[in-house]
């Protein structure tokens, strides 16, 4: 496990869960962005065919099990390094709680057998990786479990907020964790892991730093 996981990723205690399932619930730009991602979520999903397995890391409390159960034969595995945030999910969404079998995992290591999973579903994670070492041993361990696609969103430049960040004084603290990733560099850190792209879905293409990739093995 990294030093960068451990910094961002260990602070989601149940209150903090708590918390965090709420302030997706409200306010119009929250709610925006999430119909937004579960739309960029959703074509990602037709673009790696539907798969019947999914496993969902860092899953969170469970923004995005209402899409993956759309598929109604999909089986949906959730994982996080922090229980509490997924079994507050599961408290919280008593409808899909029986679609869901959740178990704690880091991305640097799920305990899993390889190709245990369709494809692994991670949305809201590599944005956070700083150091390419480390987005590496991601990318590798995602595609072991896989058996055949990747879904991942990070942050990327060629875009108006990716410009107007490059302006700003580098930011620290608690929001200070995210990163832009050159397009070129992660597309070669894609090849370097064995993974070729089917696609990419933009949240706004040109304006938006968020993109999700679809990854072949």
């Amino acid at each position: 496990m990294s030093d960068n996981e451990l910094r961002f990723s260990r602070k989601y205690d149940a209150a903090h869960a708590r918390r965090y399932f709420e302030k997706h619930q409200r306010g119009f730009w929250r709610r925006f962005n999430t119909w937004r991602e579960a739309g960029m979520a959703r074509r990602a999903l037709l673009l790696a065919g539907r798969p019947q397995s999914v496993l969902d890391l860092p899953c969170g409390t469970g923004r995005f099990w209402d899409l993956l159960a759309e598929e109604p034969r999909r089986k949906i595995y959730a994982a996080d390094l922090n229980p509490a945030m997924f079994e507050t999910g599961l408290k919280f969404r008593p409808a899909l709680a029986k679609r869901v079998e959740a178990f704690q995992a880091s991305a640097f290591s799920i305990p899993q057998p390889d190709q245990f999973v369709e494809c692994v579903f991670s949305i809201r994670l590599l944005h956070h990786i700083e150091k390419a070492d480390d987005r590496l041993a991601i990318l590798r361990e995602f595609k072991r479990v896989s058996s055949s696609s990747i879904i991942i969103s990070l942050w990327i430049d060629g875009n108006y907020r990716a410009m107007l960040r490059q302006r700003r004084p580098a930011r620290t603290g608690p929001s200070g964790d995210r990163y832009v990733v050159s397009r070129s560099v992660i597309e070669n850190e894609f090849q370097e892991s064995g993974l070729s792209i089917l696609g990419r879905v933009d949240f706004l293409k040109y304006y938006s730093m968020w993109a999700a990739y679809v990854l072949k093995k």
